[in-house]
């Protein structure tokens, strides 16, 4: 176990919200967590080309275990909207944008009350999923996914969270992701069910490089 607390796992995202989030996630966990900031250079940025959230989870983990040169950890997450065919998806935080840059998040929850101000309650149903991959030396060896449903409401609630948090009423409570606690988000998030799956796996993995 020693052998495990001196491994260090980078977590590839410069989403400062997210990053923290990740690493809450993985807290307590026998492993050294290392963020974009601990590194140098600094990670580039990495473009998104997968069709799917798998797809650019693992683009992400292969390049950036790459630059890092250390056992890295990627997610891919997003919206899914039923009434908008699965949008905004893996263009959830590029949504409101034109040019394949990622978008403000108020931007991006603008335009998504836009595209649904005629649909009605009863049908704004949607998902947040979750992949994440882990990947040493360009390889992905570990794959997760996690999704939690829930709806879209009509005006945005809370200002906890980050993206369209303020807006996702998870199924089964009357509060927005952005009006829970850290800790209650934490117990039923798509990120956090992916992870749940994905760490005692990622802890096995630890054990036989250590």
């Amino acid at each position: 176990m020693d052998g495990a607390r001196r491994t260090r796992i980078f977590v590839a995202s410069t989403n400062h919200k997210k990053l923290r989030e990740l690493m809450e996630l993985l807290a307590g966990a026998p492993f050294e967590i290392v963020g974009a900031g601990d590194i140098s250079p600094p990670l580039p940025e990495i473009e998104e080309t997968g069709a799917t959230f798998d797809e650019n989870a693992a683009l992400k983990a292969q390049a950036a275990s790459l630059h890092s040169g250390m056992l890295t950890l990627a997610d891919d997450s997003g919206l899914e909207v039923d009434a908008l065919g699965g949008s905004p998806g893996v263009l959830s935080a590029r949504y409101a944008t034109d040019n394949n840059k990622n978008a403000s998040d108020g931007a991006n929850r603008k335009k998504l009350l836009f595209a649904l101000r005629d649909v009605s309650a009863p049908a704004r149903s949607a998902r947040f999923r979750c992949a994440i991959a882990v990947a040493r030396g360009g390889k992905v060896i570990l794959t997760s996914t996690g999704a939690v449903e829930g709806n879209i409401i009509e005006t945005e609630r809370g200002t906890g969270g980050f993206g369209y948090d303020p807006l996702f009423v998870p199924s089964g409570f009357d509060r927005t992701f952005a009006e829970m606690s850290t800790s209650e988000k934490a117990a039923i998030s798509h990120r956090a069910r992916a992870l749940a799956s994905l760490k005692p796996r990622l802890v096995e993995l630890i054990l036989t490089l250590s």
